[in-house]
């Protein structure tokens, strides 16, 4: 999976079937807060949304920040990755 880290627009993008999927972020001294997931119409595919997120969070540990996750869903996903606790962060 080919991942665009648009700083101007500060999402992570990439493509799925020719459309546009991204996640908006703002980051705060080492934190990454994750704020919105942006997909097509009708589109349904979790594999693909946790495959897209894991990819994600692989960047966040390369670039040694702490995740934090605003949207419901994407705390859910960390909530089904238990693994993935050790680079998230409360709010504060």
């Amino acid at each position: 999976m080919e991942i665009k880290d648009n700083t101007f627009s500060r999402q992570f993008e990439t493509l799925v079937n020719g459309n546009l999927v991204s996640i908006e972020y703002s980051f705060q001294e080492k934190k990454i807060f994750l704020t919105r997931l942006n997909v097509p119409e009708n589109f349904t595919d979790e594999e693909f949304i946790s495959d897209f997120l894991k990819n994600i969070m692989a960047i966040a540990i390369e670039r040694k920040l702490k995740v934090v996750p605003i949207l419901p869903k994407i705390v859910l996903f960390f909530k089904k990755n238990p693994y993935l606790q050790r680079i998230t962060s409360s709010r504060n």
